[in-house]
Parts: C-alpha cells; structure tokens; sequence
C-alpha cells in the first residue's frame, strides 16, 4: 500500500468506524453528505487538475500507487471525500457532544 493510501487509510478508520453509531445519526441526510463530498471532489479536483498541469505541484511516484485520473493519482481524488468526509464527521459528533453533555 502506498505512503499517502495508508494515510487516508488511518484518517478514515475511527471516523467511518464511530459515525455507524445510532445515536449519532450521521447518515440521517445522505443526500446532503453525497453533495457536500461530491462539490469538493469537483471544485478541488479540477483545482488540482490544473495546478498539476501547470506543474505548480507534483506527486512523488514512489509515495502513490501509480493509477491516475485525469493526471492526478487515485489517492488524491481519494482524499477529496476522505478528508471532507472526516471533517463533517468530526463536526456531527462535536454538535452530538454539545447538545448531548454540555
């Protein structure tokens, strides 16, 4: 498994693990996380499509697997519904949190 592929993976785990968890209700509104992923996957894919192909960055073959999309690798697109996917996750359960023990 490649460098960045084991760090999406380690990100993921908890998150996707705890956010099944009934009385969080993460999923209540799947539409709403399918369109919140699905606008950074597009916005910041073609972002980094183009900022690729201008060269101002680059991915380390040896750190990624070597499948690409539209020339960027697997495990950047992965990361555009990894990390947003961790990041409303984190926000659901803080708001759980607060009306639940504060």
């Amino acid at each position: 498994m490649s460098r960045y592929m084991w760090v999406l993976v380690l990100s993921l785990a908890v998150p996707l693990l705890i956010s099944v968890w009934p009385p969080l209700k993460f999923y209540k509104s799947p539409r709403a996380l399918l369109y919140s992923i699905g606008a950074v996957v597009v916005i910041y894919g073609l972002w980094d499509v183009f900022a690729t192909w201008r060269g101002h960055w680059h991915f380390d073959p040896s750190g990624v697997w070597g499948i690409q999309i539209i020339n960027l690798p697997l495990e950047e697109w992965l990361f555009f519904v990894v990390i947003p996917f961790c990041c409303l996750f984190t926000w659901e359960a803080i708001k759980y949190i607060k009306e639940r023990w504060l």
